[in-house]
């Protein structure tokens, strides 16, 4: 089976180990990505990556002239593109950009042109209502007719897109898996000592941005209502809420209690997740339902909770978006906002360390069954398969 997937997101290196995975499950299996050759990473001042081509056999990066650098509805690509497709041919063509996106519609097209008889295939992370204006409209209606398949991030996308009148295959996985390489078990006691926290202590964790949509300040209030003795809050992240975070937990007469981390590298995480007693995700959901043309936002997955799982972290998230079918029966879900129930969740835990335990294993379980990018390629080749 020949695969081609396009996306700017695997101008990263660190990404694309899904799509290695599924270039080694079976002989016949090949992976060609198509990546545009210069994009402009969101929030990143005057910096544009210009990608490199790589050929590892069967797995390619294929940078393509593109139209848009930092706007992935809007992404299109060179003529340059004319040339892949055709010596490639690919059995299945998947483009990373949503049921509206331009760049979609132009390999839908090439795909009629050039006759190659591939399937068509989008991933998309969008999980809000939506309307659309008359071309828009036109351009999604096109896309979905013309869709063989598509890949969901989370449960409320595939209902979205149900709503919206497509009717074909769909599956529901995240885009990117968890390295069980690198987030994996292991004890961090010279980190520990280096950021003051004592052996048995029992630490809550949170990793992310410090903003509303996140539920931070829900997590700091849910702490202040902790009566046990022994315990320090783990935060890695930054953001606008910050210094409200540290007044607030002054106000609590608990801020000697709150160990702030910023810029962590991505391989460092792990580390600090192997310190956490638990890790909560209290996402918030800032969209409003009664008129559905308002800006806003709903947890798209929390791939955090994967990392943790993986670590044999416990954890707990709030009910936003797609936390609950990521947690499953594996951790502990409260009501987004309730700083009382999490508090409830954390005292639980805290008072009950052979459940804690347990849970750690059960979301390692389903980490490494259905979350690795291994397990991830495997889902997304029978999903290939179904829809050849």
């Amino acid at each position: 089976m020949k695969i081609l997937v396009a996306s700017h997101t695997y101008i990263v290196d660190l990404n694309c180990e899904k799509l290695r995975a599924l270039s080694r499950l079976e002989d016949d299996t090949e992976v060609t990505v198509v990546v545009p050759k210069r994009w402009k990473p969101g929030g990143v001042q005057n910096k544009i990556i210009e990608t490199q081509y790589k050929d590892e056999g069967k797995f390619r990066i294929v940078p393509v002239s593109n139209f848009s650098q930092n706007h992935q509805g809007l992404l299109t690509f060179g003529a340059d593109l004319i040339s892949v497709l055709k010596q490639f041919r690919p059995n299945i063509i998947q483009v990373e950009q949503g049921s509206k996106a331009l760049g979609y519609a132009q390999m839908i097209a090439l795909n009629k042109l050039l006759r190659l008889k591939a399937k068509n295939v989008f991933f998309t992370w969008w999980n809000l209502p939506y309307k659309l204006n008359k071309a828009a409209s036109l351009l999604e209606k096109y896309n979905l007719d013309n869709t063989h398949g598509l890949i969901s991030g989370n449960q409320d996308g595939a209902e979205i897109l149900r709503q919206r009148g497509y009717q074909g295959a769909i599956k529901v996985m995240p885009q990117l898996g968890v390295d069980e390489h690198l987030f994996t078990p292991k004890l961090q006691p010279q980190l520990a000592e280096r950021l003051g926290i004592k052996l048995g202590e029992f630490v809550v964790g949170f990793v992310g941005r410090f903003v509303p949509e996140k539920g931070i300040m829900t997590l700091l209030n849910a702490l202040a209502r902790i009566q046990a003795q022994e315990w320090k809050c783990l935060l890695l992240g930054r953001g606008s809420l910050r210094d409200e975070l540290l007044q607030k937990a002054d106000e609590y007469n608990i801020k000697d209690r709150i160990i702030i981390v910023e810029s962590v590298p991505h391989h460092e995480v792990c580390n600090y997740i192997n310190l956490m007693s638990t890790l909560v995700l209290p996402s918030e959901t800032t969209y409003n339902f009664k008129t559905i043309t308002s800006v806003g936002w709903k947890e798209q997955f929390g791939h955090v909770i994967i990392e943790a799982m993986a670590c044999q972290t416990p954890v707990i998230g709030s009910d936003s978006g797609e936390i609950p079918h990521v947690i499953g029966d594996t951790g502990m879900i409260f009501p987004e906002g309730n700083a009382e129930a999490l508090a409830g969740c954390l005292t639980t835990l805290i008072d009950d360390p052979e459940l804690a335990h347990n849970m750690g294993q059960l979301g390692y379980a389903k980490a490494m069954s259905q979350y690795t990018n291994t397990a991830l390629a495997k889902q997304q080749l029978e999903f290939y398969k179904e829809i050849l």
